[in-house]
């Protein structure tokens, strides 16, 4: 995918944003969910975030990482989506631009593709990898779903790339559960990658019974600092 340029400079096809997570990542973490991806793995939680070309998804870098770099209290950044290798030319800028403005904070990232694939790519997909302290690879597998930690079926890996959360991989594997909140107009918000299969689904069913919508996260940011 090329990024967009404006004249308000590189532009993120982002889908949705949270200021605070910890259930994606080590810590308490902001994430990003980018908009877009070349894969269709059957059972996607997220499933929204597939297409490209989603009307109102173009967000400038630099409005992202005023974002960022705004939070308080947030031990790194995870991204996900959609597909984050997809737009590795602009989230390298983002993370490199966040860098100077918070140093400390520590990244992630989800990708459909395994590592060794993206240690193939493309220069820019490359320099994403090198920003990493975590990766999360491969497609999702609804046949191996399991209860595992921040990743929803067994053939998916948490790759440590620095020495920085190298003690995740002797932590246990299991669940790091769910992320939700309701908010003030009775709208149910969520994060994290369910333990069961199925749950998206059946969750939507029961909310929907008692009178409640379901988004799976907060809208992302408009410049202004709101919500579209």
């Amino acid at each position: 995918m090329t990024t967009e340029l404006t004249s308000e400079g590189r532009l993120l096809a982002v889908a949705r944003t949270l200021d605070r997570c910890a259930v994606l990542g080590p810590g308490q973490r902001a994430v990003i969910w980018v908009q877009g991806c070349p894969l269709r793995c059957g059972g996607c939680v997220a499933a929204e975030t597939l297409p490209f070309a989603e009307p109102g998804t173009g967000r400038p870098v630099a409005e992202l990482v005023d974002w960022l770099a705004g939070l308080p209290g947030i031990d790194g950044v995870t991204l996900s989506g959609g597909e984050p290798f997809a737009q590795a030319e602009a989230l390298t800028e983002l993370l490199d631009r966040l860098a100077e403005r918070r140093p400390g904070l520590s990244t992630m990232a989800y990708s459909g593709f395994p590592l060794a694939a993206l240690r193939r790519g493309s220069p820019a997909q490359l320099a994403l990898l090198e920003r990493l302290d975590l990766l999360v690879d491969g497609p999702y597998q609804a046949a191996r779903h399991a209860d595992l930690r921040w990743r929803g079926s067994s053939n998916q890996r948490i790759h440590a790339l620095t020495p920085r959360h190298a003690e995740v991989l002797t932590e246990p594997d299991t669940s790091a559960g769910l992320q939700l909140s309701v908010g003030l107009d009775g709208s149910v918000s969520w994060a994290g990658v369910p333990a069961v299969p199925g749950f998206r689904a059946e969750l939507e069913r029961r909310l929907a019974a008692g009178g409640f919508e379901l988004r799976p996260a907060d809208p992302a940011p408009h410049p202004s600092g709101g919500t579209p």
